[in-house]
């Protein structure tokens, strides 16, 4: 009957459907074992493909008990597991495969017997073809589609040559033959995308390692470009300074300097690039670069940054742009002068513990727009005062309340600290910031520089 008809037809495809489901589920699994990445890696040990022949042979197997028969015939997902593993480990392996899953189909009896076995052989031998002419790679999800749909058809040719009554085979094939279609290509279609998706989570593994690794010599560069041996000038009893950058990621745009113009006077600058990343790594290490070759003997703090500044606007293409404070110390006097381009203007230190902003002269950060000019300010440091330069990462360091660290919270750091040595004020500071931190991560780049005049 018509209807009794369509209930048989909804019953064999759902269960072919749950027989493939549960192959796929398995074969998922597998795909995320090391063998499996031995199969993408094309690194195969004959024990492995024995092993491979043994799984995927099961899955032929199940492939049969898990079909339904039909009026002497056995209406299956048999062909997948061979062709699977033909696609995915070569024909060696899904001929091995067929061979397991047609010798039990076989065995299993009925007037198709021989016609079966000949296809799940023939489908592991097929998926082997498509691997040799892919060498390896793995075929689109519709290309896999449609072998599967091939190898079927191969499958029904068969049984309408082999399988006797003919009569019989061609009912079996009506009955059969779409579900069997549906299943299979499902089927195929399924273990392909979640094959195809691994390679692509693979090569994006291994571009972020790939990326990782060279943001990490970026790193050492960044970190080679700065001073970082300290104390940097032994001999010279008149000043000690130190300094540290922590950058908020890999690379950062933060950067401090510090280097002799002659014998009595001293350079030095802490400066903090818009953005994070490589492209303010770069444009730190060309502001670095600049400064260095803007500083003279006759020029002053506000000259080196007007000078700086216009080289920078030259093919900035990208617009980005460096706040920088600068000062020269002349180490005989404790003179400074200083100029500031839109950076944090740094705290003095007195030598009686207490603490006052230097007064902030200066203009826009560098790279923004060329013909700006500059002012220059002056201060005497007395024996044992002390400038702590940084930059925003300190100050604009937030907690779990979204609480920033603010000025205040690095003016409690540094006040009262007596004649602590430099570097132990840095790490005091670089302490108090991660304190009230927490677990945040850390949102900026934090630099801390700090001069004492003695």
């Amino acid at each position: 009957m018509r209807v009794g008809g369509k209930v048989n037809f909804v019953k064999l495809l759902l269960t072919l459907i749950n027989s493939m489901s549960v192959v796929i589920v398995i074969a998922y699994v597998l795909t995320r074992s090391k063998l499996f990445t031995r199969v993408i890696d094309k690194k195969l040990t004959m024990r492995d493909k024995l092993l491979l022949v043994v799984i995927f042979g099961a899955f032929s197997i199940y492939g049969t008990l898990g079909g339904i028969e039909i009026i002497g015939a056995i209406a299956n997902i048999r062909d997948l597991g061979p062709a699977i593993a033909g696609m995915a480990a070569g024909p060696v392996v899904g001929l091995g495969a067929g061979v397991i899953g047609a010798v039990h189909r076989y065995f299993q009896g009925g007037f198709t017997a021989l016609a079966c076995s000949l296809a799940t052989i023939f489908a592991g031998l097929a998926g082997g073809v498509v691997y040799k002419l892919r060498k390896g790679e793995f075929v689109s999800v519709g290309a896999a589609v449609l072998l599967s749909v091939f190898i079927e058809i191969v499958h029904f040719g068969f049984t309408l040559i082999f399988s006797r009554p003919f009569d019989q085979a061609v009912d079996v094939l009506k009955k059969v033959m779409l579900p069997m279609f549906l299943a299979n290509g499902v089927g195929m279609g399924v273990f392909t995308f979640i094959v195809v998706n691994l390679h692509r989570e693979r090569a994006t593994e291994k571009a972020k390692r790939l990326i990782e690794s060279e943001l990490e010599v970026a790193r050492e560069i960044q970190m080679s470009i700065v001073p970082k041996i300290f104390p940097p000038f032994p001999n010279r009893k008149e000043f000690e300074i130190y300094a540290v950058l922590e950058p908020a990621k890999e690379v950062g745009g933060d950067f401090y300097d510090f280097f002799f113009i002659d014998d009595a006077r001293l350079f030095f600058a802490i400066g903090d690039v818009s953005g994070k990343g490589v492209p303010a790594s770069l444009f730190m290490a060309v502001t670095k670069t600049v400064l260095k070759a803007k500083t003279s003997k006759d020029s002053g703090p506000e000259e080196i940054l007007r000078s700086a500044n216009n080289e920078l606007c030259q093919g900035n293409d990208s617009g980005m742009f460096v706040t920088v404070f600068c000062g020269i110390m002349d180490t005989r006097t404790g003179r400074v002068e200083y100029s500031n381009a839109g950076h944090n203007p740094p705290f003095l230190v007195y030598k009686d513990g207490s603490v006052e902003r230097l007064f902030n002269k200066g203009g826009v950060a560098l790279g923004a727009m060329d013909g700006m000019d500059y002012v220059r300010g002056t201060v005497k440091l007395n024996g044992s005062d002390m400038l702590v330069l940084y930059t925003d990462g300190v100050t604009e360091a937030v907690n779990k309340k979204q609480a920033f660290f603010t000025e205040q919270g690095l003016v409690d750091s540094i006040k009262d600290i007596g004649d602590l040595p430099v570097k132990e004020v840095v790490e005091k500071i670089i302490v108090k910031v991660q304190g009230f931190a927490g677990d945040m991560p850390q949102a900026d780049d934090i630099t801390v520089m700090t001069l004492r005049y003695l």
